[in-house]
């Protein structure tokens, strides 16, 4: 059973998106635009930004994020830090974090921080949600 999407984050070019699989345990957050920090700085605080995945009480925690990138056409190191900080908090609460969708350049910059190597990164959200079920 999946939630409806709830926007979570919309700046001038760029917008969050999550939505709950509570069947399959899982929570994915849709990205869409360039994910920079002009867009970040200019319509949340600090703290907003930090705090920005959370928002599962502790005994609805997922075990899988997925992030959707699909719609993402580059980011900064901004951008860049927002992810490595979720996966940092996912793996201390024991819950999976990969990323779908990357494009050419997202991949690039995952490349020349070796991010890549962090967490899965999938083809597709629905290839992503199948490796999340085991499927092949």
């Amino acid at each position: 059973m999946s939630t409806n999407p709830t926007q979570i984050w919309k700046g001038s070019t760029f917008t969050i998106e999550r939505k709950r699989d509570l069947a399959a345990g899982s929570v994915i957050f849709r990205f869409s635009g360039p994910f920079t920090a002009r867009d970040m700085y200019s319509s949340l605080t600090p703290a907003a930004l930090r705090n920005i995945f959370e928002s599962d009480p502790p005994h609805h925690v997922p075990s899988v994020n997925i992030f959707d990138l699909t719609d993402v056409p580059y980011m900064d190191s901004c951008g860049l830090g927002l992810l490595v900080g979720h996966f940092v908090r996912c793996q201390s609460k024991g819950i999976q974090l990969i990323a779908a969708g990357v494009k050419p350049r997202v991949m690039e910059l995952f490349k020349t921080t070796k991010v890549e190597h962090l967490f899965p990164i999938i083809a597709t959200v629905d290839e992503a949600s199948g490796k999340r079920r085991g499927k092949p």
